[in-house]
């Protein structure tokens, strides 16, 4: 279960509003809601939960990069809203490396060769014999760790678990970076009390 909340700064203090994400797609869809909330460029803060899994921070600033911060990379990468806010600089990657990889991956056909490899019998026997050899070398990995971890992952490109982005996202609103560490579930709650929205939040929950 998701909840979205945008809170957005005005002189006149916070104001508050829930949000539906059900048109957006990208980092950029998630951004053009907070511009359009926002007063005079200035901030505007996107808060999106998955319940007791993980939350994340989009902070706006007029025409200045937005700033992100995920509790939890790994949770996160697993949902659709959750991969919106994991971008490429936040994962330390080089842009565009997932589209390559998978680009790389479509030059394989689905029986195991490569394009322009030869498909007839010739083809078919080493095949089958470079499966038999997969398997045997499989099996005896199997036997020789009895109780494999079913949740490793050798991939250097993984999803790292815990927090990422930047923790002093709030440090000016009075939310430092320990604080946010600390943060775990309905931590919207936490931040609306530091930065004096509580009740303007309580208004639309």
């Amino acid at each position: 279960m998701y909840f979205a909340a945008l809170l957005a700064r005005t002189e006149d203090g916070w104001e508050a509003s829930d949000t539906e994400l059900d048109d957006v797609e990208t980092l950029s869809d998630l951004m053009d809601l907070a511009q359009e909330a926002s007063v005079d460029e200035d901030t505007v803060l996107v808060y999106i939960e998955q319940e007791d899994a993980w939350f994340g921070i989009l902070r706006v600033d007029g025409e200045e990069d937005p700033r992100i911060y995920v509790s939890d990379a790994s949770a996160a990468a697993r949902s659709s809203y959750g991969e919106i806010l994991l971008t490429d600089e936040l994962l330390g990657r080089e842009p565009g490396a997932e589209d390559e990889i998978a680009a790389l991956e479509e030059l394989v056909d689905l029986d195991g060769t490569e394009d322009g490899e030869p498909d007839g019998p010739a083809a078919s026997a080493s095949s089958t014999t470079t499966d038999r050899t997969t398997a045997s070398a499989r099996d005896a990995d199997t036997d020789s760790d009895p109780d494999p971890d079913p949740h490793s992952d050798s991939d250097a490109d993984s999803v790292p678990a815990g927090p990422i982005g930047e923790l002093g996202i709030l440090a000016d609103f009075g939310v430092s970076e320990k604080d946010l560490l600390t943060l775990r579930t309905d931590a919207l709650t936490e931040i609306a009390d530091a930065l004096g929205a509580a009740e303007v939040l309580e208004a639309v929950r």
